[in-house]
């Protein structure tokens, strides 16, 4: 006997099937739309994985300031540090996906954690969603002005390879960023170096100025004091962006000294719990996009030294995306474990 009702009976139910998920979808698709069309109607909660006082902290502030005034309700930043930012940020991965909570998102607990902690209790892909890069900390190569022979990155280099293993480098901590940017250099020019961990860029820089390390990598806004002084006391060899910075007009970019993939940044934005619907994050997307166009929020990121962000969820996203990769690859080709 022929059976030829049995594929007529499975593209039928396909079709139910489809049917069904559009029929059940339009409820919550509509209420998504109506949550947005309300959004926000009462207290915005933005919290911070790290201390109060810090720059991120600073910046969320800042940020906090713009959304209540165009949304004409209270911002209220909570700062939650502890474990490199996993705590605070594990409390906005689990928060009600509803756009009342969101949260600031930066390199180490968006990319590199998991891979230095494998306990890190979220996923940034699986249970964070993107709204926008706030901003760029590039990192710049600095130097003792006064005990350093090293006048050029040529200089430092060609020290390097000719005494492999006498100098060092220091940074904030293993598995931060100056680390990396110290471990990416290696890599990039061949050199080696001992690296030496501090706990914290303070320390770093004391010893660096006290010439008991060759070199660092650190961040514009902290070096500046030292290297804008009437004598100055670091000399920063170049800077870690693809192009040069206007507080720093003539220090040199690693491309331009043919060091290549040495774009490094430390970088953070505003991310929000993965389900919260799109809507949401859109209008919170226009809202922060047009704080970091007033000249006032330019001139807080851009004058010290740091680059503006702005843009789509997706190109934060993506930003996610490409650091982590990047990141990943190199902790595991180096081996590097947390402090």
């Amino acid at each position: 006997m022929r059976k030829s009702g049995y594929p007529l009976t499975l593209r039928s139910l396909h079709k139910l099937t489809l049917l069904g998920v559009s029929i059940l979808a339009t409820p919550f698709l509509t209420h998504a739309q109506d949550a947005a069309k309300d959004y926000p109607n009462k207290t915005i909660t933005l919290i911070v994985p790290y201390a109060a006082g810090g720059s991120s902290d600073v910046r969320a502030r800042q940020i906090g300031q713009k959304l209540s005034s165009y949304f004409s309700v209270p911002v209220i930043i909570t700062n939650v540090p502890g474990a490199n930012g996993n705590i605070g940020t594990n409390a906005i991965a689990k928060a009600a996906p509803d756009g009342y909570t969101i949260g600031l998102g930066n390199l180490a607990p968006l990319t590199v954690n998991k891979v230095l902690m494998p306990t890190t209790p979220f996923d940034a892909v699986n249970d964070l969603s993107p709204v926008i890069l706030l901003e760029k900390g590039p990192l710049i190569l600095l130097v003792n002005a006064d005990k350093s022979p090293n006048k050029t990155l040529q200089d430092l280099i060609a020290h390097l390879k000719a005494s492999p293993g006498k100098m060092s480098y220091a940074s904030a901590g293993s598995g931060g960023s100056f680390h990396l940017a110290g471990e990416m250099f290696k890599s990039a020019t061949g050199v080696f170096a001992l690296h030496i961990p501090y706990r914290g860029g303070g320390p770093a820089t004391n010893d660096l100025l006290a010439g008991q390390v060759d070199y660092m990598f650190d961040m514009v806004p902290a070096a500046m004091p030292y290297v804008k002084a009437a004598s100055p006391k670091l000399r920063p060899l170049a800077v870690a962006n693809d192009k040069r910075l206007p507080s720093l007009p003539d220090v040199p970019t690693f491309a331009e000294l043919g060091v290549k993939d040495m774009e490094i940044s430390n970088w953070f934005g505003i991310v929000a719990p993965k389900a919260t619907p799109k809507p949401i994050i859109a209008k919170l997307n226009q809202a922060i996009n047009r704080a970091l166009q007033e000249p006032e929020m330019v001139q807080r990121v851009t004058g010290p030294g740091n680059v503006i962000g702005g843009g789509e969820p997706e190109a934060f996203g993506s930003l996610i995306a490409a650091e982590t990769v990047r990141w990943t690859k190199l902790i595991k080709e180096k081996g590097i474990q947390p402090e």
